[in-house]
């Protein structure tokens, strides 16, 4: 029998054919180690950063994220050993929280909001002040490490491995991580299309000056990333939508973050599908599971808030 290790959880998650107005299949990514698909990331970035000579293992390691990288980074750095700073912004969920703090990580709280609300370039200008002030401290800059895309490499040999046939992938974006690397690896085997879903109030495909409630999809800054990515097309979904597809999802069983409700209604209403359906094989990439939102998009209370 093969004893395996705790991270041999990442990876390898399942793959769900759903039964819906248009039939696809979703790559559960909450099923890895710590709940996400950043789990895939944190997991790459730490190993190769530590065989590159990058990091040791007195190395802090610091990053800007109030959801599932700073969870997943949190969880990687206590296995092995390293100091977590994690710089969040005033909206992360409790749970996040909580769970970061409970893994070892010391949490850095950002106050400085842009016009739109997002925290994102005050919680990196904070970043940039501790690399500044401090040394043998590494940021893991999730928006533009080559480390983090290459690590979606292994996400889309999964799908090459499963599927015989993928004729359109989609895939929520907000560091743009997991759309350059698995389209990528897609893109050379394949002659699939790929479609980029974000949400209203980011700022990655349209600059929007509407403010976003939602976490886990959509960016107050262009990321990188973006430039080695491989998409077709993209689409910009209501928040009102991808919560209201969470909660169809939950009818089934299934229990997914907004990203996973943007994607989900953005294959019910895509446009560019050519002609029929009946052949095509549809495949989603859902990229962490719901009970961390328990307070926020499965919140009556917090959806009325938000939409008032």
């Amino acid at each position: 029998m093969k004893i395996q290790t705790i991270t041999d959880m990442i990876g390898n998650t399942p793959l769900l054919k759903i039964d819906d107005n248009v039939e696809y299949y979703a790559k559960i990514e909450g099923n890895n180690l710590f709940g996400s698909i950043k789990d895939r990331a944190a997991k790459y970035l730490m190993e190769n950063a530590y065989k590159d000579g990058i990091i040791k293992k007195d190395t802090v390691i610091i990053e800007s994220s109030s959801g599932n990288f700073g969870v997943a980074l949190a969880g990687i750095c206590k296995i092995k050993g390293n100091p977590f700073i994690c710089v969040v912004d005033p909206n992360i969920t409790e749970s996040n929280r909580k769970i970061i703090e409970l893994l070892g990580a010391k949490i850095v709280i950002a106050h400085k909001a842009d016009a739109n609300g997002s925290y994102v370039q005050n919680r990196i200008q904070i970043v940039k002040n501790y690399v500044m002030n401090y040394t043998n401290i590494y940021w893991t800059n999730q928006y533009e490490n080559e480390y983090v895309w290459k690590a979606y490499y292994s996400l889309g040999e999964e799908l090459r491995d499963e599927m015989e046939q993928i004729d359109y992938l989609f895939v929520a974006v907000s560091t743009c991580g997991t759309l350059a690397g698995i389209s990528q690896k897609i893109k050379s085997i394949s002659n699939c299309r790929i479609i980029a879903v974000d949400i209203v109030g980011s700022q990655i495909f349209e600059q929007s000056t509407r403010k976003k409630h939602v976490s886990g999809i959509g960016a107050g800054i262009l990321p990188s990333n973006l430039l080695s990515a491989k998409y077709d097309d993209y689409m910009i979904i209501e928040e009102v939508d991808a919560i209201s597809e969470c909660n169809k999802l939950l009818s089934k069983g299934i229990i997914v973050g907004a990203s996973s409700g943007a994607v989900a209604y953005a294959i019910q209403t895509y446009t560019g599908y050519l002609n029929d359906l009946e052949h095509k094989k549809i495949v989603a990439i859902f990229p962490d599971r719901g009970e961390r939102y328990l307070d926020t998009i499965y919140d009556k209370e917090w959806v009325n808030k938000i939409q008032q």
